[in-house]
C-alpha cells in the first residue's frame, strides 16, 4: 500500500525540495514558510520543524539557493515582493530563520525567480510584471544580504524602445543546470503577457568579452512567436552534444534541441523534436529528472504526466499520476 512521507500544513500553496531532496520548503496562503526535515536518517518520513512569517500576502513561489551557500530560500508573495531567507544557528536561539534581503521592486511585481551560477559569483534572475528582467549578483559568498544589480533588460531579440502598458500575468525562468566551469552562464525565459514579442521563450547567455547578457536563441516556430508561455524547463545534460529545453504554451509542450556551436551572429541553432499534448488546460509546472531523460508536467487539470523519448528519439507519455476520485 502507498504510504505518504509527509502531510503538508493546511493552506500550502507552493513547495520546493532542496538540492539533495532531504528538506522541503512550503509557502502558505497566510504568508508563512514551513520547513520539513526527515528527523530519522533511517526513515523517509518528514516532519515540520520550522514555520515562520515571511510576507503579509500569500506565498506563490519558493526556491532554494545552491547548497554551497547554506540553507537559504527565496520566496515571492502574491503582491509581488521578493525576499531571501537563511537558516542561522546561534548559542541562544539555536537553529532559526531570518530574512537577509528584501529586493526592491518599485511599482512592478516579481513573477518568477531562479538562482544560477556565474563565472565568479552566485546570480539571481527575476522576471517582473512590466516585462523587465533583472540579474542580481552576490557580492560576498559569506553574506547573503549583499547583492547588486548586474543587468536589466527585456525579453526580446531585437533592440527596441520601451513598450507601452505592458501587462504580464506570469513568467517562467529555468537556469542552465550545468556548472559554470563547463560553459557560459545561461538561462531560458518566457512570459505570459499582452505583448507578443516578450512572450516567446528565449535563451540568454552572458558574453564575457562584452560583459553583457545576449539573446542567443528563440524557442518558437515563426508562426508561434507571440504564443504566451506558461512554463519552461532546461534539462540536465549527461553527455548529449546538444541541450534539451521544454516550453509549454496553449498549443502543448514543445521539446527543443539547442545547439552548442554559435553561428557568425552568435546565435545557437534550435530544432523542435516533439510537441506533446495531454493536459486539458494550462501547464503550470515542468521538472526534469536528474538524468535529463524524463520530464514531469502538471497543470490546472490536477494530473501529473511523465514523458520520455524512446531509442529512436520519439517522445511519448510514459505514465499518468492522477489524484484518487
Amino acid at each position: 500500500m502507498d504510504k505518504s512521507i509527509l502531510v503538508l500544513d493546511k493552506g500550502t500553496r507552493c513547495t520546493a525540495w532542496n538540492y539533495s531532496g532531504e528538506r522541503l520548503v512550503a509557502g502558505l496562503i497566510d504568508g508563512s514558510l514551513a520547513i520539513y526535515d526527515s528527523t530519522d536518517p533511517a526513515s523517509s518520513d518528514f516532519t515540520r520543524i520550522h514555520r515562520f512569517k515571511a510576507h503579509d500576502g500569500s506565498i506563490v513561489k519558493v526556491v532554494w539557493a545552491p547548497p554551497e551557500y547554506g540553507d537559504s530560500v527565496a520566496c515571492i508573495s502574491e503582491d509581488g515582493n521578493l525576499s531571501l531567507w537563511e537558516e542561522v544557528v546561534d548559542d541562544t536561539e539555536g537553529p532559526h530563520w531570518k530574512m537577509c534581503k528584501c529586493f526592491d521592486r518599485n511599482t512592478s511585481q516579481v513573477l518568477d525567480v531562479q538562482f544560477g551560477y556565474g563565472q565568479t559569483s552566485l546570480k539571481l534572475v527575476a522576471a517582473y510584471s512590466d516585462g523587465q528582467v533583472k540579474i542580481h549578483e552576490l557580492l560576498d559568498t559569506l553574506e547573503l544580504e549583499k547583492w547588486q544589480l548586474q543587468a536589466e533588460f527585456q525579453n526580446v531579440i531585437d533592440l527596441v524602445s520601451k513598450f507601452g502598458n505592458v501587462s504580464c500575468l506570469s513568467a517562467s525562468i529555468s537556469w542552465n543546470p550545468e556548472r559554470i566551469e563547463v560553459q557560459q552562464s545561461s538561462f531560458v525565459l518566457g512570459f505570459n503577457s499582452n505583448t507578443p514579442s516578450l512572450n516567446s521563450a528565449k535563451v540568454w547567455e552572458f558574453d564575457l568579452d562584452h560583459q553583457r547578457w545576449l539573446p542567443v536563441a528563440e524557442l518558437s516556430l515563426p508562426e508561434d512567436k507571440g504564443d504566451q508561455v506558461s512554463s519552461v524547463a532546461w534539462a540536465p545534460n549527461i553527455g548529449r552534444p546538444y541541450e534539451l529545453i521544454a516550453v509549454a504554451t496553449q498549443k502543448g509542450i514543445s521539446i527543443w534541441q539547442l545547439g552548442s556551436n554559435p553561428d557568425h551572429d552568435g546565435r545557437l541553432s534550435v530544432h523542435r523534436v516533439a510537441l506533446l499534448s495531454g493536459h486539458e488546460n494550462e501547464v503550470w509546472e515542468m521538472e526534469w529528472d536528474m538524468s535529463g531523460m524524463t520530464l514531469a508536467t502538471t497543470g490546472s487539470d490536477g494530473v501529473v504526466r511523465l514523458w520520455q523519448s524512446n531509442l529512436n528519439g520519439a517522445w511519448h507519455e510514459q505514465a499518468v499520476l492522477a489524484p484518487p476520485s
